[in-house]
């Protein structure tokens, strides 16, 4: 699988009654992949993960599967704190059509390096699948230092790492170290050209939840290394 170009962190639409409006979600499917996005990521941090229960959580997994209909690749987020409690979820995800999962760092329980690298490792060798790993430690108050990371990037169902630290330094130094099929994905808008140029493989977007066409047309001009357009 190729963690290339521009994937939607899609929105999780409501009713007014609060439960999941999903024919709202069908057609932002429809729209994205009509657009051109490059895959689409539900239920993310941006899709209400930390808010939905189970059932609504692996239903949106499911709606964007079936939409989607494999014309993009769907990577479900199904990261948690609980290392159980995430193989549930992924295995849940696999079984449903999902093509990866995205995981993010252990948030609140500020595990150890070693910690985070065992975590990360458990859930990949339980569930045979692409996994991206997602590094924000604003949100998860930890940080996958880049030697952790690389050390991951040694499993071969760890593919991608979703990068959010904003610490540029630390970027530049996996993407310098990092095998070639590793990819680093920006998590964040602001920074995902100047993390392509440097030789990052896209990003994973809000904006483009509104303007996909736009932010692929953006990331697509970085990944052919035409700075002045792109900046």
């Amino acid at each position: 699988m190729i963690f290339r170009g521009v994937f939607t962190a899609l929105v999780t639409p409501f009713n007014k009654n609060l439960t999941i409006d999903e024919k709202a979600l069908e057609a932002l499917v429809e729209f994205q992949i009509e657009q051109g996005i490059n895959g689409l990521v539900p239920v993310g941090t941006t899709g209400e993960s930390p808010t939905l229960n189970h059932e609504e959580h692996l239903r949106v997994i499911e709606i964007v599967v079936k939409k989607s209909a494999g014309r993009v690749p769907v990577i479900a987020g199904t990261g948690s704190n609980s290392t159980d409690e995430a193989i549930e979820y992924t295995k849940s995800a696999l079984a449903i059509g999902a093509d990866a999962s995205l995981q993010v760092a252990p948030y609140y329980n500020k595990p150890t390096q070693e910690g985070l690298y065992r975590h990360f490792s458990a859930i990949a060798d339980a569930v045979d699948m692409p996994l991206v790993v997602y590094n924000i430690p604003g949100r998860s108050s930890v940080n996958i230092e880049g030697d952790t990371l690389l050390r991951l990037a040694e499993h071969p169902n760890i593919q991608a790492v979703k990068e959010a630290s904003g610490s540029f330094p630390q970027i530049m130094d996996v993407i310098s170290r990092k095998k070639d099929d590793f990819a680093v994905l920006s998590g964040d808008d602001n920074f995902a050209v100047t993390m392509t140029l440097m030789g990052g493989s896209g990003l994973v977007s809000v904006a483009s939840n509104a303007i996909p066409g736009k932010m692929k047309t953006l990331i697509d001009t970085a990944l052919d290394g035409n700075a002045k357009k792109a900046v």
